[in-house]
C-alpha cells in the first residue's frame, strides 16, 4: 500500500463516518458510528505503520554496519 492509497482509505472511513452520523436518530447510534470509525482508523493505521517499518527494515538490511 503506497501513501496514495492510504490516504484514500483514510478519506474511505471518514466519508462513511460523516454519512453515518447524518443518518444517526439516537445517541446511542452515534456512538456506534464513532466505535466503528475509531476500529477501522486504528486497523488502518496499524497496518500502515507495519508496512513502513517493514521498509525500514529492508533499507536498513541492505546498509553494511559501520
Amino acid at each position: 500500500m503506497g501513501s496514495g492509497s492510504y490516504a484514500r482509505a483514510i478519506g474511505g472511513i471518514h466519508r462513511s463516518y460523516a454519512i453515518a452520523l447524518k443518518r444517526a436518530k439516537s445517541r446511542q447510534s452515534v456512538l456506534n458510528a464513532y466505535w466503528k470509525h475509531k476500529r477501522d482508523h486504528e486497523k488502518l493505521l496499524r497496518q500502515h505503520l507495519r508496512e513502513e517499518m517493514n521498509d525500514v527494515k529492508r533499507i536498513k538490511g541492505r546498509m553494511k554496519y559501520r
